[in-house]
């Protein structure tokens, strides 16, 4: 089958004919962007397009609520980005649900979390609540090319501890101790040695941290 074909078939079993039927793969088509490669074999698509033919079917009768089994697995680092784009735009039209176990990766993307453990639902709150049980919640993640005087990181005030990232030499987490902030005195500390930071920034919190935790806590 090609990209259209599998599209009017799945339009028909929808229910939709004639001139809703083509309006609504036309629609379909436009919105994942797989216009070029409708006469192409479905075999011949790679995997990101794969997985858009796999949404445009979804969508053809414009749902009013649309499930997503780990959407971006196996996808390259700048395809989870186009995909993540495309699935933001999707919750403007209709209610997007994301199973998932790389709960980072959509922090930005969704607004409220279901946490499922043990065959049961132990969290369900706004993404922000969540991750400020995280103990990355107001951490700094710090990048240099020259190695960091930990000691000196570590002695700041309201500093619970230092993480650093083994696969990333030169990158560092400084971990809050609760209720405390301690990005101004980070940013002091390299304003007076002179550090040459290559990238700083504040974390809202890891939802991993949370989904771990409550992992733990849920009864067997």
């Amino acid at each position: 089958m090609s990209v259209k074909e599998f599209l009017d078939y799945i339009a028909a079993i929808r229910g939709l004919r004639g001139t809703e039927k083509r309006a609504q793969v036309e629609y379909a088509a436009t919105r994942l962007e797989l216009l070029p490669v409708l006469n192409a074999p479905l075999e011949a698509l790679s995997m990101g397009l794969r997985r858009k033919v796999a949404i445009a079917q979804a969508i053809l009768h414009t749902p009013a609520l649309l499930l997503l089994d780990e959407p971006t697995e196996g996808l390259a680092p700048d395809q989870k980005h186009t995909f993540r784009s495309l699935i933001q735009s999707l919750m403007q039209e209709m209610t997007v649900i994301i199973a998932s176990r790389h709960c980072d990766e959509l922090s930005e993307l969704c607004t409220r979390a279901l946490v499922i453990a043990g065959d049961r639902l132990v969290a369900d709150a706004p993404m922000p609540d969540l991750q400020r049980d995280s103990r990355h919640f107001q951490a700094v993640t710090l990048t240099a090319d020259a190695p960091l005087d930990l000691l000196a990181l570590a002695v700041l005030p309201g500093v619970a501890g230092i993480e650093e990232h083994r696969h990333a030499p030169g990158t560092v987490t400084v971990l809050p101790m609760p209720g405390h902030t301690i990005y101004p005195h980070i940013n002091t500390l390299i304003a007076n040695r002179r550090w040459k930071i290559n990238s700083l920034s504040l974390e809202p919190g890891r939802l991993s941290d949370v989904v771990h935790a409550l992992s733990r806590e849920a009864p067997l």
